[in-house]
């Protein structure tokens, strides 16, 4: 297998044992890590000079709708209600097949484009196989790594019908993947389940969803954005809980409503639990749960949601998620009558951690990516040190937490191939000038067919 040696100004690995070191290699065999260190004097195939660049692990983005990216920042100023009267009760129910493959296309190039390495894709606007396919075909033409989290559409009952937040998973359509293209955990691209929960669905659906995961070996994830007296099952996953159906197996994205005694039994029960920062500073009064989950020493995991209303910039949540975090500390010392705070509450490097190995483990993924260590996955990042908004370089964590942008990534490595170099995507140009055009066409069609108009403030 091809050996490729990276030579690093400043190496930011994740890995406790080694830290941060300036000067040092990293050492890629085929599509994993196969050593880290410094004057590592390896035979080698390939060189990368990364002498001025902070070479990091790839951003995990743990929370996005990738296949919304077409409709991005049309919901700026929307409020929660907003949201789902404008895409899930009309402008998701235009979408079809294409669509689909054209958002998760566009939209995952993006995120490579912007460091990211994995996305956590909760596509929640299916109405058949051949949308999931589809959605899956954008995916893999990238590149990028992916937990795809098979959702279903959630359009507004007609009279008869049977209301979404009463219908189970689709069993013939998540087998048909299981059984399929997704039958491997270890490719590139893999399947997991996002599932209406206790906020959106009935707790039958809750525990049905959750069973038949169980049953096909898989992920599951579910919103929880409610005040109990909104929620379709009040308090529900503290009855998932009780009924042993929440572990490690089970992300809650959110969460922000969630009261103590429900976030003890989600927390012990081994639980993720996603925050959205930008997004519920947007639209929530409650806070974010990181804080709340640090308290009871879980690791938070963040991701970026909502393109229609924020940006899906991982840099830019990462730092709101510390800075959010930060300031809860000042504001509820000052809330307690206790002196000002001496030393700083959140360390820079817990944020990168969020963005990385929390991620990584609210899918079961931490055993592979999030860190660079010999026998990880080589998902690397590189950003270069000498743009003016990052020079110079002292501490290379603050840098990449603080003052970093999609602007100063460099070069993206996922599963050992280079996705990203010279600051320029490796895919063809001309087919996604092409492809973008369309996804623009798309999107522009949909909203039209929805009634919708862009408000230009």
């Amino acid at each position: 297998m091809k050996r490729t040696l990276i030579k690093c100004g400043w190496l930011v690995t994740n890995d406790a044992a080694t830290g941060s070191l300036r000067g040092a290699e990293v050492l890629i065999e085929g599509d994993r890590i196969l050593a880290v260190g410094k004057s590592l004097d390896a035979a080698h195939d390939a060189v990368i000079d990364a002498s001025d660049m902070i070479v990091m692990p790839g951003l995990v983005n743990g929370h996005i709708h990738v296949w919304q990216c077409g409709l991005r920042g049309i919901g700026s100023e929307w409020m929660g209600p907003d949201y789902h009267a404008n895409i899930h009760a009309n402008i998701a129910t235009k979408y079809g097949p294409r669509d689909n493959y054209l958002g998760n296309l566009v939209g995952a190039l993006n995120q490579i484009d912007c460091g990211v390495t994995t996305v956590v894709d909760f596509c929640h606007n299916l109405k058949s196989l051949e949308m999931a396919e589809a959605a899956i075909d954008g995916l893999e033409e990238t590149g990028i790594r992916a937990v795809f989290a098979h959702g279903t559409a959630k359009p507004p009952a007609k009279p008869g019908e049977i209301p979404f937040t009463h219908v189970p998973h689709p069993r013939d359509r998540i087998e048909a993947l299981r059984k399929g293209r997704m039958a491997s955990d270890d490719q590139r691209v893999t399947l997991a389940m996002a599932v209406l929960g206790p906020h959106y669905g009935t707790q039958e659906v809750a525990e049905a969803d959750i069973r038949l995961a169980r049953e096909l070996g898989l992920y599951t994830s579910s919103h929880a954005t409610k005040p109990n007296d909104k929620c379709i099952s009040p308090r529900g996953y503290l009855a998932l809980a009780k009924a042993g159906l929440l572990g490690p197996d089970h992300n809650i994205v959110h969460g922000n409503y969630i009261d103590d005694e429900e976030l003890d039994a989600i927390v012990d029960c081994g639980a993720t639990v996603t925050a959205t920062v930008l997004v519920e500073l947007h639209g929530h009064a409650p806070d974010p749960l990181t804080m709340r989950l640090r308290a009871r020493g879980a690791m938070p995991s963040i991701g970026v949601d909502v393109e229609p209303i924020v940006t899906g910039e991982m840099f830019r949540e990462m730092q709101a998620a510390l800075l959010h975090a930060r300031w809860s500390a000042h504001r509820d010392a000052a809330a307690a009558g206790e002196p000002p705070l001496t030393k700083m509450p959140v360390h820079s490097r817990e944020a990168l951690e969020w963005a990385t190995i929390g991620n990584a483990r609210t899918m079961g993924l931490d055993d592979r990516i999030g860190m660079l260590k010999p026998g990880m996955k080589a998902d690397i990042t590189m950003l270069r040190m000498k743009d003016l908004n990052l020079y110079p370089v002292h501490d290379p964590v603050f840098s990449i937490v603080e003052q970093a942008s999609a602007r100063n990534v460099d070069t993206v490595i996922i599963d050992g191939e280079l996705r990203k170099r010279d600051g320029k995507l490796l895919f063809d140009q001309k087919l996604l000038a092409g492809r973008m055009e369309e996804m623009q066409a798309s999107a522009l069609r949909a909203m039209d067919e929805a009634g919708y108009q862009v408000k230009v403030s």
